[in-house]
C-alpha cells in the first residue's frame, strides 16, 4: 500500500499530492505515506462497496471546504451578534 501512496503523492494537481505536502510538512514523510496509504484503501473499500468509480477532487478541494466552512461560521456568529438567531426572537419583532 505504501508503493500506491508514494505513486500517489508524487503525481501532479491531486488530491492525494497535495494532502501528502499537508502531511508530510506536519508530520514527516514516513507518517505521510502511512496517512495516505490508509487514505486510499478507505476510498478502495467505499468504491467496492458502492460500486462507484473515482472522482477526483482535485488540489484545491481541502482549502474550498474550509474557506465554505469559515464561510458558514462567520454567517452563524454575524447572526448571533445581530440576534436574528432563534425563531422566537423573529416572530416577535
Amino acid at each position: 500500500m505504501s508503493e500506491c501512496a508514494w505513486c500517489a503523492s508524487r503525481t501532479k494537481n491531486t488530491f492525494f499530492s497535495t494532502r501528502y505536502k499537508r502531511l508530510a510538512a506536519r508530520r514527516g514523510k514516513k507518517r505521510a505515506i502511512v496517512a495516505l496509504g490508509r487514505e486510499i484503501l478507505i476510498i478502495v473499500y467505499h468504491m467496492l462497496k458502492d460500486g462507484t468509480e473515482y472522482r477526483e477532487l482535485g488540489p484545491d478541494y481541502m482549502d474550498d471546504r474550509r474557506k465554505q466552512a469559515q464561510i458558514k461560521y462567520h454567517k452563524e456568529q454575524l447572526k448571533t451578534l445581530l440576534g436574528e438567531d432563534t425563531p422566537e426572537q423573529r416572530k416577535t419583532a
